[in-house]
């Protein structure tokens, strides 16, 4: 009998199973890698949604748990995966810089926020009106430490690179029976694939298509991520990810040259010198409407769970939220009502 069984192991499923480590519980992971959205992913933690500047939710909670939470990963598997990295925002005109202003005075962003401009020096990039500058960002190597944690599970014993059969699960009173395996409980990190999960599909996860490029460019050299109306992210060795692009029709995983197309054409607008592309990706992100992750006990099956929809700010939100599942399970805590799964139990009705 071991503590549990985790399906999935994208940002979702790190969280969890890190969570449980932290608590000495006893695991098993499943992973097929079908779901790439937290690999594709920028890998920037950020407190600011940029566009409208405004306070990313509970930002300033989860921040405090997070970066301390992957620098303990770093210290276990003995790796470098969290790199400071400053984040310029351009601004399109002196209106954007009067609202950055505005914004810099609100008490939930004065801390985030510089009220310093700063002046463009780089000649391969057009900035006419300047940068804001947010504060507490940088970027975690999310691929890497993916895979790093996904070798130290193999190490242990304790990972299955495998589909996971719905359909093989035995739900009992005290346990859950899988192929061999018996567990207390069974937590599902699937992302996007929750749409296959006959267990969690009511939950309306509609799923967000991202796409980037990667570029080299060695006239560029920028050590700062650059947001405009997408990011340029240093990646080191002149290589940029440029994006992302959003698609809420396409849920396939396949690159576009359509998305290809809109990231270049953005990028032209501010940056003045020729480029390579060496690389696309895509993922699908798995996103709710309100906006909120998805976490919490299945409404019939009291050993059956999930963490999802973290959506394009799972860096963040995954520490803080898979934290609160483990107390919800473990010792009945009630999970905040923000995040809670039942929100959305009036869609389980065909249990």
């Amino acid at each position: 009998m071991i503590d549990y069984i985790v399906v999935g192991f994208g940002l979702a499923g790190l969280s969890v199973v890190e969570q449980l480590e932290r608590h000495t519980k006893s695991v098993h992971v499943f992973e097929n890698y079908s779901q790439k959205s937290s690999r594709v992913a920028g890998g920037l933690y950020n407190p600011v949604i940029l566009k409208r500047f405004t306070a990313a939710w509970d930002a300033r909670e989860q921040l405090q748990k997070a970066i301390p939470f992957y620098r303990n990963i770093e210290r276990k598997l003995q790796e470098k995966f969290i790199y400071d990295l400053a984040i310029l925002r351009r601004f399109n005109s002196v209106e954007e810089q009067n609202l950055w202003f505005e914004a810099c005075d609100k008490p939930i962003l004065r801390q985030f926020l510089s009220a310093t401009l700063y002046q463009n020096h780089n000649t391969a990039l057009d900035i006419p009106f300047a940068y804001g500058k947010v504060k507490y960002t940088g970027r975690i190597a999310i691929q890497e430490m993916l895979g790093c944690y996904l070798n130290y599970l193999d190490q242990k014993g304790c990972l299955s690179q495998e589909v996971f059969e719905y359909d093989r699960i035995e739900v009992q009173n005290d346990c859950i029976r899988y192929k061999g395996l018996q567990a207390k409980n069974i937590i599902f990190t699937e992302g996007f694939g929750i749409k296959r999960n006959p267990f969690f599909n009511y939950l309306p996860v509609v799923g967000n298509k991202g796409e980037y490029i990667i570029i080299k460019c060695e006239q560029l050299q920028l050590n700062e991520a650059v947001k405009s109306s997408i990011f340029i992210i240093p990646l080191g060795e002149h290589l940029y990810k440029v994006g992302a692009t959003y698609n809420h029709q396409d849920k396939s995983s396949k690159t576009t040259t359509s998305a290809r197309i809109e990231i270049v054409k953005k990028l032209r607008t501010f940056l003045n010198v020729d480029f390579e592309i060496v690389a696309q990706v895509a993922g699908i992100r798995p996103t709710v409407k309100d906006r909120r992750p998805l976490a919490g006990t299945h409404p019939h099956y009291r050993n059956l769970h999930v963490l999802n929809g973290l959506g394009s700010r799972g860096i963040l939100i995954g520490p803080a939220t898979a934290e609160n599942l483990y107390h919800h399970i473990e010792h009945g805590a009630t999970l905040p009502k923000e995040i809670a799964i039942k929100r959305y139990e009036t869609n389980s009705n065909k249990f």
